[in-house]
């Protein structure tokens, strides 16, 4: 895949599976659902559908949402009241761009080489969080 993808790609939307590896709190979590995207007047709207699994307790639902800004230079990812998240280039293999969340460190990495399957990994560090979240997205 060498072209830049673009916001119709990414209709109507993908299965998500996730899992986290926690080392500040020692366990693994795995995710799993749905994630729609729909037009807004700016973009896309992301919003993410699924389940947590947590060890040693019962499965609880879980939503998140995200606005995706296309420009030339790639997709800004908004939090869903309008809050600066990070940035990335819809092309191929490569980072995106860093976020600082108090004092906690996100950096995120996507990788779009199998598209339309995709992934997404985030690595989290500082004084409260130590964990890596691997996503692989499949189409719907």
């Amino acid at each position: 895949m060498a072209d830049r993808l673009t916001a119709e790609d990414f209709l109507p939307g993908f299965r998500f599976a996730r899992v986290i590896e926690d080392a500040h709190a020692g366990q693994v979590v795995q995710a799993e659902g749905v994630v729609r995207f729909r037009r807004d007047d700016a973009g896309l709207v992301y919003d993410e559908n699924g389940q947590v699994h947590l060890p040693g307790h019962a499965p609880m639902q879980a939503e998140r949402r995200y606005l995706w800004r296309f420009d030339g230079r790639g997709v800004e990812v908004l939090f869903d009241d309008g809050r600066p998240f990070h940035r990335f280039d819809p092309v191929g293999q490569g980072a995106g761009t860093d976020h600082l969340c108090g004092p906690d460190y996100y950096r995120v990495a996507y990788d779009f080489t199998d598209w339309p399957r995709w992934r997404a990994v985030w690595r989290v560090t500082g004084p409260r969080k130590d964990y890596e979240s691997r996503t692989d997205y499949t189409p719907l």
